[in-house]
């Protein structure tokens, strides 16, 4: 529910502010009445974040529902003032899409566009879901890029939620196994140290010992080196060549970068199949899909191929040029633009290569298991052999 931020007045006139939580705002001046007090003013709280004092941001259904519901409304005739009026006011919605809107409104009314009014927050509205709304405010189908719009938000938070919810096992696996080990090292280990012969240490026994004394007697540096270098590391991704490198990695990267290619490229023939659909024109079609691919040097090879498509060549030429996308996918488009049906074949190549993705994840993730499994094992093998060989040692020469 809402929270309301008010200034009253009390029966003795002494001014009173908080905040309290209602239903709508007519519940909240009730709850005021039965506390006698006299409001001055009761108005919605801004949802923004405690620790970045930003405004919120709001979950992919909640925009898919948004962009369904806006586009049915308008094609059942509701004016956009009145559209924007009707999402605003529902209380199921997120707090921040609600003031969202609100403000969006009233810039509508004074004359933005909504895909402009939408920009003004780009921590909900993506610049990607912007320029489709633009493009089908100019072409006069708004109404069906929505309506798109909401098929692929909906396609995309899928695709996020499986890989989510296939890493959740993995990552508790590494964290309990981490600390595991680190409870090992730092409790057990040390308590049978003492009681081990040196001169029965060999190199394993040595190396687990210096580990040992490295987690118990610097593990104020180890904290601070961590720290420092997750904020360089961030630092460095702001520039230009840390951007540029960190999109090379995302690309290269063994195993994980073969599967970031497909869900760029299942997402830019998405885009652009969406958009051309639409009848959006192919070059401003290329030019506001690039940014779907969410690599700077995959939209560097789209701008290559769209000045190859300026030309009067085709699409699927400059694209295969670039070596980052499939041969499969690369003569469905050939075929397509001979065909004259681009359109229709991008968007199957997405919902194709969507599927075949999810199914990598998982196969990829069941892999993942059994391989942190054996590295746990290794690592405590490696513990128990490095301290039984020397209590072994001791056992035959009789100095246990």
């Amino acid at each position: 529910m809402p929270t309301y931020a008010y200034k009253a007045v009390g029966s003795g006139g002494k001014p009173s502010t908080g905040s309290l939580t209602a239903e709508n705002h007519q519940v909240a001046l009730r709850m005021l009445e039965e506390q006698s007090l006299f409001p001055l003013s009761v108005e919605e709280s801004q949802a923004v974040s405690a620790v970045t004092g930003r405004r919120k941001g709001v979950k992919l259904r909640h925009l898919t529902t948004l962009y369904q519901q806006l586009s049915d409304l308008l094609r059942s005739g509701v004016p956009m003032l009145r559209a924007l009026d009707v999402l605003s006011s529902q209380d199921g919605s997120p707090l921040a899409m609600r003031q969202v809107l609100k403000e969006a409104r009233e810039d509508v009314a004074g004359g933005d566009t909504l895909a402009d009014a939408f920009e003004k927050n780009p921590q909900i509205f993506k610049p990607l879901h912007c320029s489709m709304i633009r493009a089908g405010e100019r072409g006069g189908f708004m109404e069906d890029v929505l309506s798109r719009l909401s098929i692929f938000a909906e396609k995309q938070d899928e695709l996020r939620n499986k890989l989510l919810g296939a890493m959740i096992y993995p990552a508790m696996l590494m964290l309990a196994g981490v600390a595991v080990v680190t409870l090992i090292m730092i409790v057990v280990v040390p308590k049978l140290r003492d009681n081990l012969n040196p001169a029965a240490f060999n190199i394993m026994t040595h190396a687990l010992f210096g580990v040992c004394d490295i987690l118990t007697n610097y593990y104020v540096y180890l904290i601070v080196g961590v720290i420092v270098a997750i904020f360089a590391f961030n630092a460095a991704k702001r520039t230009a060549k840390g951007q540029r490198a960190m999109a090379q990695l995302s690309l290269r990267a063994p195993a994980f970068g073969k599967l970031y290619t497909m869900v760029s490229v299942s997402r830019f023939c998405r885009i652009l199949g969406t958009l051309l659909q639409n009848g959006v024109p192919i070059l401003q079609s290329l030019k506001i899909a690039r940014d779907s691919a969410g690599n700077e040097i995959l939209a560097e090879i789209i701008d290559g191929a769209t000045e190859s498509v300026r030309r009067g060549e085709t699409l699927s030429v400059p694209l295969g040029k670039s070596g980052m996308f499939p041969g499969d996918i690369l003569s469905m488009i050939a075929v397509a633009e001979e065909s004259n049906n681009l359109e229709n074949v991008l968007v199957q190549i997405a919902e194709t290569n969507e599927t075949r993705t999810a199914r990598t994840i998982e196969t990829t993730v069941r892999f993942v298991e059994p391989a942190l499994l054996m590295m746990m094992a290794i690592i405590v093998g490696a513990i128990a052999f490095a301290l039984l060989l020397p209590i072994l040692q001791m056992g035959a020469t009789g100095t246990v």
